[in-house]
C-alpha cells in the first residue's frame, strides 16, 4: 500500500536577511514590520515582587495574597480554538494594574540593558552538587526566577488608523504583556510564537510603556530550557483590512520538471467596522535565499474580489499552473530551488496590504516498503535530532550560529532535522529550506502526564489546540518540513484507548490544518498490537527497531526490554512508512580514551575495566562503542536498520552536544550524546557517521591519538572509521595486519597493537583500488598556540559572529592531543568576546570567562563586531610557557 502527497509549502513574512535579525525595519505597502529588539530594561527575581501568578503551580510555595491572571491569558489563544463554543471570554476588569514593573513612571534606570535575543540564564554561574536548585538536567544554570522586560514604543500619527501586534518569536515562559498599564494577553508555552493585538491600548507619541512579565519555574524540563525573551520580537502594523497571521498557504500537485499545479488559500482578515470590498491578487517569482532577493515573475494567480464582512476573516482560493520549475529537493542529488509569491489586497485602485510567502515545490511520498520519495526519489534520511540551544551562547537564537551547526552537519552527510521537542525558531526553518535539509518538526514532549514536576503538563488540557495549530499555522508552509510529529515518548502511549483517544484528537488537528503531510509520534515502549500505534501515520521508534537491553552485555541490565522489533511493526502495518526518531544515544567525550576496550561492538558504559566510563572525572571513553542502557552503538544501528530494508532512516540521538541531560553523569553541565561536541569540534563518531552518510568521499580517520607516554609496551587498540572494504595498519612503517569488513560495517580494529610512540598509518582500499590514507604521530611538549577563525571577514553587525579556534600544538605544529593549558583571550578593535568554551562537559567555567582551559588540545571564543562600520578586531590568545597567538578578524 502507498500513501502518497504532493505539496510545496509557504511561509508568511518570515526574514532571512541577517540585516533584519539586527533591528532594521521592513515595509512593504500597507505593512511595517519592526525590530524591537534592541533597548530593553531588564530584572530578575527568585522571589515574586509583583504578587502576580499565570496559575497555581506546585513549585510556588506560599500561593495566598497572589492575584491568579490565566482568565486574562486564555483569550489570546482564541484564534486557534476551532470551536466558538471553546473559546474563552475576558473578564472586564483589568488586573495587575498596580504592579510597579507596569507603569511608565515607574524608574527603571537601575536595571540591567539587554538586546534580544537574550537568555539570562547563560552566563552563570554553574550550581554544583547534589542539592542544587537546578541540577544537571536542566544545564546547571540559573533558569529560574520571575523576569520583567521594559521599553517605550513609538505610534506616529499616520499609524491611528492602523492595527499594531507584537509578534513573539520565543519567550521562555508564562509571557504575560502590559502596555500603559493594561494587561493585553500572553502565551504560558515557552516554545510558540504568537501575537497579541496592541491596538487598544496605545497612545499616540513616544511614551507606550511596554512591560513583558516572564516566570520559569524549577523542574520544568528533562534539558535546558533558556530563560528570557530568547527569539526576535516585532511590531508589526497594518490596515484594518489585511492579510492574516501566518494567513497564506500554498500546496502543489501534479509536480513533475515539466509542470506543477499551485494552489493558493489567502486568509483575509477585516477588523473594520464595515463590510470591505477586496480584490486579492498574487504574483510568483523565483526567490534567491543568498540575496533575499526575488527574480523574474514566473506565474500570476487570478485575481478574485470578495466582499468580507465587518470582524470576520475569509478565505480565498486559486490555482496556477508551472510550466518548467525548479524543484525544492535535498542535496546532493537535488537542489533547495525556492519562489516567493506576493499578494496584495486592493480597495478600488489602491493597495492597501501587500504580504510575501516564500515557499518551494516539491513531492513528498511515504512509502511502507522503499521509505520517503522527494520529488519521486528514494531519499534515505541520515538526520539527528537538534535540541534549541546553541552551546555556550545558550537558548537565544543567532542566526550565524545555527547556520554554523547545520554546515557542520551537512559536511558530515547529514540530511535531516528532528526538531526536539518542540517548535524551533522559525529563521531555523528558514535556514533548512535554504540548505534543504529535511526536517521532523515536533511540538510536544509530554501531554498529561508528567516527565517533570513544573512541565508542561500543567497547561496541555487547556492549550495543546492553540499550541499546536499556532504551530501548524507558522510553519506548514516551509519545503523543508516533511512530517510533523506531536509527541516524544509521552506517557499516555503505554495506556490501552486513552492514550490513543488523545493521539487521534491531535493528529486530527493536524490533518485539518494541513492535510498534505503526515503525522507521527515517537514511541519507545507502545509495540505494534497497541491502540497507539494505530493512531498514527507514520510508524516512528525510539530504540525500539535496534533493540532495548536484549543482548550481550546490555541482557542483564534493569529495566524495559524489547526485541529488534522493526520486523514487527511492518507486517503489523505494511503500509505505513517506518523510521527511527532517535536512534544509537552513544556517549563519548571528545578525545578522551580509557583502557582497556569492550571486547563488544555495542556496550553499555560503566565504571571498571573496559567499562568505558570515569564517573570521578566525568568522562566517557571516545572508542564510541559505549552508549546509555537502553541504547546501542552506531554500528549496532547500522547493521539493524540495513537488515531491515524497509525502514526509511533514522534520526541519531544526538547531532550536538547541548545543554542539560548529562547522561551518565549528573554532576555534569551538558549531554555527552552529540556526534558533535558543545563547542562544536568533532567527535570521533563524526568519522564513523560520515564514512556511512558519504561513502563516496575518501576517508579514514584513526583513533585513537597516538601520545601514550605512560603506555609505552601496553595493550592500545586502534581503531579506524572509513568506507573503504580493507585497511592495512603500520606501526612505524611496521605492518600489523591487512583487515577486510562486511557489509554494514566502517569501523576497522586492531584490538592487539602494542603502543610504542612514533606514527601510525593507515592505507585503505575500495574495491581492490587503494581508497584513502591517514596518519597519527606522537605529539612532543606543548610550545605555542594557534588561532584559527571559521571566517575571518564579518559584517558590522552585532548579529554575527565569528567562532575561533585555539588549538595547543608542539614544535612540530601537532596538536598536543592532552593538552589542557589555560588560556587567557584578550581582543582590541569594535569587538567584544561572547562566549568561550571547550567541549567539555564537566568544565564548570562560565561561558562568559575569558579564560577557558584547553581541553584536548582545544578551546573555542566566539567574538561578535559591536560597532558600524569597518575596521579591524584582532583576537589575542596567552598561556603560561606557550607562544601566543593572534588573528585578526576584518569587519565590513
Amino acid at each position: 500500500m502507498l500513501f502518497c502527497v504532493t505539496s510545496s509549502q509557504a511561509f508568511g513574512l518570515m526574514l532571512l536577511s541577517l540585516l533584519l535579525l539586527s533591528g532594521l525595519t521592513t515595509a512593504s505597502v500597507g505593512r511595517e514590520r519592526i525590530s524591537l529588539n534592541t533597548g530593553w530594561r531588564f530584572s530578575l527575581s527568585t522571589t515574586r515582587p509583583d504578587k502576580v501568578a499565570y496559575d497555581r503551580r506546585p513549585d510556588i510555595p506560599s500561593q495566598n495574597g497572589l492575584t491568579i491572571l490565566k482568565s486574562w491569558i486564555l483569550p489570546s489563544a482564541n484564534d486557534f480554538i476551532r470551536d466558538s463554543a471553546k473559546r474563552h471570554q475576558r473578564p472586564t476588569s483589568t488586573p495587575g494594574g498596580d504592579v510597579p514593573f507596569v507603569q511608565g513612571a515607574y524608574n527603571d534606570s537601575e536595571w540591567e540593558i539587554v538586546n534580544l535575543p537574550h537568555d539570562w540564564a547563560i552566563k552563570g554561574p554553574f550550581y554544583s552538587g547534589g542539592n542544587a536548585p537546578v541540577g544537571g538536567g536542566m544545564g546547571r544554570l540559573p533558569v529560574q526566577g520571575v523576569a520583567w522586560y521594559r521599553r517605550k514604543i513609538t505610534v506616529s500619527p499616520e499609524d491611528e488608523s492602523k492595527l499594531v501586534y507584537l509578534d513573539i518569536d520565543g519567550a521562555m515562559s508564562y509571557a504575560m504583556v502590559w502596555l500603559n498599564g493594561n494587561l493585553v494577553g500572553g502565551w504560558p508555552y515557552g516554545y510558540s510564537s504568537f501575537r497579541l493585538n496592541l491596538t487598544p491600548y496605545l497612545q499616540s507619541g513616544e511614551n507606550n510603556q511596554l512591560a513583558i512579565r516572564l516566570d520559569n519555574p524549577v523542574d520544568s524540563s528533562r534539558w535546558y530550557p533558556g530563560g528570557g525573551i530568547y527569539r526576535n520580537v516585532w511590531l508589526t502594523k497594518v490596515e484594518e483590512t489585511h492579510v492574516a497571521q501566518w494567513g497564506t498557504y500554498i500546496t502543489s500537485k501534479e509536480v513533475s520538471s515539466q509542470s506543477a499545479v499551485l494552489d493558493l488559500t489567502v486568509q483575509v482578515e477585516n477588523n473594520a467596522a464595515t463590510s470591505q470590498k477586496i480584490e486579492v491578487a498574487t504574483d510568483v517569482h523565483v526567490f534567491d535565499p543568498e540575496s533575499g532577493q526575488k527574480g523574474a515573475k514566473v506565474a500570476e494567480f487570478t485575481r478574485a474580489a470578495i466582499s468580507i464582512s465587518a470582524n470576520q476573516t475569509q478565505s480565498v482560493n486559486a490555482s496556477v499552473t508551472i510550466q518548467n520549475p525548479q524543484l525544492w529537493g535535498p542535496p546532493p542529488a537535488m537542489q533547495p530551488n525556492l519562489y516567493i509569491a506576493s499578494t496584495r489586497l486592493y480597495v478600488g485602485n489602491q493597495t492597501i496590504d501587500t504580504y510575501e510567502t516564500r515557499f518551494g515545490i516539491r513531492s513528498v511520498t511515504y512509502d511502507g516498503g522503499k521509505g520517503l520519495l522527494v520529488n519521486g526519489e528514494h531519499v534515505r534520511i541520515q538526520g539527528v535530532n537538534q535540541h534549541h540551544d546553541l552551546g555556550a551562547l545558550g537558548a537565544a537564537f543567532n542566526l550565524r550560529a545555527a547556520e554554523r551547526q547545520l554546515g557542520i552537519l551537512r559536511d558530515l552527510g547529514s540530511n535531516a532535522i528532528r526538531m526536539s521537542h518542540n517548535p524551533p525558531a522559525s529563521e531555523l526553518l528558514d535556514l533548512a529550506d535554504r540548505m534543504g535539509f529535511l526536517v521532523l518538526d515536533e511540538v510536544f514532549d509530554c501531554w498529561e502526564r508528567q516527565k517533570t514536576t513544573n512541565d508542561y503538563h500543567l497547561i496541555f488540557s487547556e492549550w495543546h489546540e492553540p499550541i499546536l495549530r499556532s504551530f501548524l499555522r507558522r510553519d506548514k508552509n516551509h519545503p523543508s518540513v516533511i512530517a510533523w510529529s506531536f509527541g516524544n515518548e509521552v506517557g499516555e502511549q503505554s495506556t490501552s484507548t486513552a492514550g490513543a483517544t488523545l493521539a487521534k484528537e491531535l493528529h486530527d488537528i493536524i490533518h485539518e490544518e494541513d492535510p498534505t503531510r503526515q503525522s507521527t509520534a515517537s514511541m519507545n515502549t507502545a509495540k505494534p498490537d497497541s491502540p497507539f500505534a494505530q493512531a498514527l501515520d507514520i510508524i516512528s521508534l525510539n530504540y525500539q527497531g535496534e533493540g532495548i537491553r536484549e543482548s550481550g552485555p546490555y541482557a542483564g541490565l534493569p529495566g524495559t526490554k524489547t526485541p529488534p522489533i522493526y520486523p514487527d511493526f511492518h507486517k503489523k502495518f505494511p503500509g505505513k512508512m517506518i523510521w527511527s526518531s532517535e536512534t544509537a544515544a552513544a556517549l563519548s567525550t571528545r578525545g578522551t580514551y580509557m583502557f582497556p576496550v569492550t571486547n563488544e561492538y555495542s556496550a553499555p558504559v560503566a565504571n571498571g575495566a573496559g567499562g568505558g566510563g570515569d564517573s570521578r572525572a566525568l568522562q566517557v571513553s571516545a572508542y564510541e562503542l559505549y552508549t546509555t542502557p537502553f541504547g546501542a552503538s552506531p554500528d549496532k544501528v547500522f547493521a539493524t536498520q540495513d537488515n531491515n530494508s524497509f525502514v526509511a532512516g533514522e534520526f541519531v540521538w544526538t547531532g550536538w552536544d547541548y545543554l542539560g541531560e548529562p547522561t551518565p553523569y549528573d554532576s555534569a553541565r551538558s549531554s555527552y550524546f552529540g556526534i558533535i561536541d558543545l563547542a562544536g569540534f568533532k567527535k570521533d563518531r563524526y568519522f564513523l557517521y560520515q564514512a556511512r552518510w558519504r561513502p563516496d568521499l575518501k576517508t579514514a580517520h584513526i583513533l585513537p591519538h597516538w601520545t601514550w607516554p605512560e603506555r609505552v609496551g601496553q595493550v592500545t587498540p586502534v581503531h579506524v572509521f572509513s568506507a573503504a572494504d580493507e585497511a592495512e595498519l603500520f606501526l612505524n612503517d611496521k605492518s600489523q595486519g591487512r583487515i577486510k569488513k562486511g557489509a554494514s560495517n566502517y569501523r576497522f580494529r586492531w584490538d592487539k597493537i602494542v603502543y610504542q610512540p612514533g606514527q601510525l598509518s593507515v592505507v585503505t582500499y575500495k574495491n581492490g583500488e587503494p581508497w584513502a590514507n591517514s596518519t597519527a604521530r606522537t605529539a612532543g611538549e606543548a610550545t605555542q598556540i594557534r588561532l584559527v577563525a571559521d571566517q575571518p571577514t564579518i559584517r558590522a553587525d552585532s548579529s554575527d559572529l565569528s567562532f575561533i579556534t585555539a588549538e595547543v600544538l608542539d614544535s612540530n605544529g601537532d596538536v598536543v592531543p592532552r593538552a589542557n593549558s589555560t588560556i587567557s583571550f584578550t581582543i582590541s578593535g569594535p569587538g567584544e568576546i561572547v562566549a568561550t568554551d571547550n567541549g567539555n562537559p564537566a568544565d564548570m567555567t562560565s561561558f562568559p570567562s575569558k579564560e577557558r582551559k584547553a581541553f584536548n588540545g582545544l578551546a573555542l571564543v566566539i567574538v561578535r563586531p559591536i560597532a558600524e562600520g569597518s575596521g579591524q578586531i584582532i583576537v589575542s590568545a596567552t598561556a603560561t610557557d606557550l607562544k601566543a597567538a593572534q588573528v585578526t578578524l576584518a569587519v565590513e
